[in-house]
């Protein structure tokens, strides 16, 4: 149930001895870049299916440069996120505030105050009307932007929550804890609809798939897991043979993939449906703390993001696994970085020695 999203099996071939054959072969081709594989929502464009190998050519080299740098926090800022419209940027930081900034002018709109601790994440709804954030209060606060108040609060875990996102209806929200649950909630009465017994040490992402009937997990206990969003059933366990905990998870933009940050300086992208890891980008370094990474992808570009422990952001090719930018600046570890849906902009924020977010651009 609930898997219409994933690459379960290919439309039915003359017989399913031959799929898996097939299915086997092109997943080795993707892994050795052979083949071009595809993260957004677009099939591979007529180029690449003409060309066969030419998944393996390099992209245009970016050229991202800052283009502001945002102060207002007080203390470490652990995420960013760019709002669907891609006009707001917010920010959630251990300050205990939610800030709300101009994407295209980088001013401050305002400033979500409510929590009684630190804030570990935030995340927007599709319409860009809500934003939900996780805090160490053990709550989760669901914020009106257009109203500048608090709507609900979230209560239920009986630990510090440290990730929370809206599913594409924006009618549930997912959150993972520091109590090894991972919750649903309905958005509209505030209620705990689900408790997932999720992992064995603290939950350290949660995301849905673009579809939303997918959730994926991850957690300091090494696994990535797939769960069912209307059963809660678990339907998938990854776990890589060195087991290094996993500090972040997301989906690819078509939600073929899922892409993990793990405390061995490792990023991985896994098929999850096969339970293979295609591709590793390294070059990073993550031993210490939780960093995001996104995939930025355009008409254009399909570039792996994340955030360092050496204060750099990195820019990776998604099919080379080649990184094709470092972008330096930041004075603290990078901790979060977002993709802005429509331009070639990135936000990235770091830990207390620079409670700052900068926003770069790719002029190239």
């Amino acid at each position: 149930a609930g898997t219409e999203d994933a690459p379960a099996q290919a439309p039915s071939q003359p017989s399913d001895a031959q799929s898996t054959v097939q299915a086997m072969d092109t997943e080795t081709k993707v892994a050795q870049g052979a083949v071009p594989m595809e993260v957004d929502g677009q099939e591979a464009d007529k180029k690449s299916e003409a060309g066969g190998s030419q998944g393996n050519d390099q992209q245009k080299r970016p050229n991202y440069k800052l283009k502001f740098k945002l102060e207002g926090h007080e203390k470490a800022v652990a995420s960013v996120k760019f709002s669907n419209c891609g006009k707001y940027l917010a920010s959630a930081s251990a300050d205990k505030t939610v800030m709300l900034w101009d994407a295209n002018t980088g001013d401050n709109i305002h400033k979500f105050v409510g929590h009684s601790h630190g804030i570990s994440d935030c995340a927007w709804s599709t319409n860009s009307e809500y934003i939900c954030s996780a805090s160490d209060d053990q709550t989760i606060r669901i914020w009106n932007v257009l109203e500048r108040k608090c709507l609900k609060v979230l209560t239920g875990h009986t630990s510090y929550v440290f990730n929370c996102s809206f599913n594409p209806q924006s009618n549930l929200i997912v959150s993972g804890s520091f109590d090894e649950t991972v919750r649903i909630w309905d958005v509209k009465t505030g209620k705990c609809l689900r408790v997932l017994p999720a992992h064995s040490d603290p939950v350290t992402a949660v995301q849905f798939n673009r579809d939303g009937t997918l959730i994926v997990s991850c957690s300091f206990d090494g696994l990535c897991r797939i769960w069912d969003t209307v059963t809660g059933q678990c339907l998938k366990s990854l776990i890589d043979d060195d087991n290094p905990p996993v500090s972040f998870v997301t989906f690819s933009p078509n939600s073929k993939f899922i892409l993990a940050g793990s405390l061995d300086n490792k990023l991985r992208l896994w098929n999850y449906t096969t339970g293979k890891c295609l591709k590793t980008y390294t070059g990073h370094v993550n031993q210490k703390f939780c960093i995001i990474a996104a995939f930025a992808v355009t008409a254009e570009n399909k570039w792996v993001v994340s955030g360092s422990e050496d204060k750099c952001v990195y820019v990776w090719d998604v099919q080379t696994k080649q990184i094709a930018q470092k972008l330096e600046g930041h004075k603290d570890t990078v901790v979060g970085v977002a993709c802005h849906p429509k331009k070639n902009v990135i936000a990235s924020c770091s830990l207390a020695g620079d409670p700052t977010i900068r926003v770069w651009i790719d002029e190239s």
